[in-house]
């Protein structure tokens, strides 16, 4: 006998009014017409704000996940823009990489400046050397010029002009056949500042140095970058280096450069030069943008700055330098190929940090730069403070900010090979950090020492407990410093992941 389905069975009244779903929703009993229509347009204003919020999730969906935020900081010449030109070289996308690339005829430019600067450097030292001797003068702990080139804290008397190398008339005729480049300076300034007065000292830029104490500056939003370039507005995919840059142009200062090589090269490799240079404390090897042992090269009639020249190229920037890429990732549970990252190349002055502070306080990440080789100068702008200390100081600064408390820190030590060189040419670090103490003058000690009182500011001073990384870097090392950056990458990743509430 085939089986009979038994009937559903029907919800009576009583046992709907039971289920608690439905009482809840149910309009309150005696609602009067007034409350009523209260009760309807409070639901529909509920109603309107859930819409808005699942309209602004589905936005924020087709919009991708949040950029990565990183601020870089530190003094000026720390290593801050050469750290941005790396992100930008070897850490974007193939695609993101091609105006990198586009950008040559332009940092072509700023090492031709940086080349030109240093040859007026030292044809200032000469002069300068002249009229001391002729005064019978010490000459200065401190020179008009040395703003520019790295400035070194005076721990022992002026040199007597006794003491000076006597220079020859060939070294006054090198220095006459080599005035045209301060008009190839000049140029060269009006056009990375995009100014317009013909007179090179002339007051109507502040961007221009007046004279050789000053260093020239640009904006940080970027448009010298493109004035070079007659492709700027080519919409090919790829092109070659040579193409970019106009070899016709009757006004390109690598014609004169290309005229003075030999001049330039008898000038700097001259010992009696040198001497003189040490003589006056000037280091100019080691300030950023020195080109004058490739002076072959990068004055050839069709150079071509390669990667390596431009990250060692010197053009100092003012403001916030913004620089948004896809970094290129090799696969593998920590790649986010979708994942925007946002650099900020931010002022190294305290007061300019400060400023800054209150619009980044949703930062990710801040890379400080701290150059460790510069224990033995002062800042251009107060001769009386010791760019080492002061370095300390923006660190502690930014450590003791409350609005930079949620972001991960990393800290570059940065420019060791610099620091290096300085301790086994036998400068002290104990001559100018007094704490230092018996330590042995090496690289290995002095690093160790430097890397202990950074982290302890970070022990002692931070608003929040947080990790600290800490590098030791030289910057310009394209390979080393790509593996750092990488770490870096995959650090902030795994960052994220963390406070998504994801295991990795």
């Amino acid at each position: 006998m085939p089986a009979t389905l038994s009937p559903r069975p029907v919800l009576s009244a009583l046992s709907r009014s039971d289920d608690p779903l439905t009482r809840a929703m149910a309009p309150p009993e005696n609602e009067s017409p007034v409350d009523r229509e209260t009760r309807l347009t409070t639901e529909r204003q509920a109603k309107a704000r859930s819409d808005a919020i699942d309209e602004e999730l589905k936005r924020a969906q087709r919009k991708g996940p949040k950029p990565v935020k990183i601020m870089l900081l530190g003094q000026s010449e720390s290593g801050k823009t050469t750290t941005l030109k790396m992100f930008q070289a070897f850490r974007a996308k193939p695609h993101e990489c091609q105006a990198f690339h586009a950008e040559r005829a332009s940092w072509r430019a700023v090492v031709q400046y940086n080349v030109v600067r240093s040859i007026r450097i030292i044809v200032e030292a000469i002069t300068a050397a002249e009229a001391a001797a002729s005064l019978k003068a010490p000459f200065p702990s401190q020179t008009k010029y040395s703003a520019y080139a790295p400035k070194v804290q005076p721990i022992e008397p002026p040199t007597p002009p006794s003491e000076y190398p006597p220079l020859t008339e060939e070294h006054l005729l090198l220095k006459m056949r080599l005035s045209p480049l301060s008009q190839v300076e000049a140029s060269l300034v009006r056009q990375l500042t995009l100014s317009v007065p013909s007179d090179y000292d002339a007051p109507s830029s502040s961007k221009e140095p007046k004279g050789p104490e000053k260093e020239m500056y640009v904006s940080s939003s970027g448009q010298w970058k493109h004035i070079f370039s007659k492709l700027v507005n080519d919409t090919r995919n790829s092109f070659e280096s040579q193409d970019i840059i106009d070899w016709n142009n009757p006004n390109d200062p690598g014609v004169i450069l290309h005229a003075c090589a030999d001049d330039m090269k008898k000038l700097w490799q001259d010992p009696i030069i040198q001497q003189l240079l040490r003589v006056q404390k000037l280091r100019i090897e080691e300030v950023a943008g020195f080109f004058l042992d490739s002076l072959d090269r990068v004055t050839a009639p069709r150079y071509v700055p390669s990667d390596d020249d431009i990250l060692r190229a010197r053009l100092k920037t003012l403001g916030v330098t913004e620089y948004r890429f896809t970094p290129e990732t090799s696969g593998g549970f920590l790649s986010s190929p979708s994942t925007e990252w946002c650099i900020y190349d931010v002022g190294g002055q305290r007061s300019l940090v400060t400023a800054w502070a209150p619009f980044f306080d949703d930062i990710n990440a801040v890379i400080f730069l701290a150059a460790i080789s510069c224990f033995d100068q002062s800042l251009a702008e107060d001769e009386s403070i010791n760019r080492l200390e002061d370095s300390v100081q923006l660190w502690k600064s930014i450590i003791q900010n409350p609005l930079l408390k949620n972001a991960n820190l990393v800290l570059f030590l940065n420019k060791c090979d610099v620091l290096k060189a300085k301790l086994q040419s036998g400068i002290r670090l104990a001559d100018y950090v007094m704490s230092y103490g018996n330590r042995p003058n090496d690289f290995a000690s002095a690093s160790k020492y430097l890397k202990k009182k950074f982290s302890g500011i970070h022990r002692d001073f931070s608003v929040e407990a947080r990790p600290l990384y800490c590098h030791f870097t030289q910057v310009i090392d394209t390979k080393s410093t790509t593996l750092i950056l990488h770490s870096v990458q995959d650090m902030l990743l795994r960052g994220n992941l963390k406070k998504s509430s994801l295991t990795i």
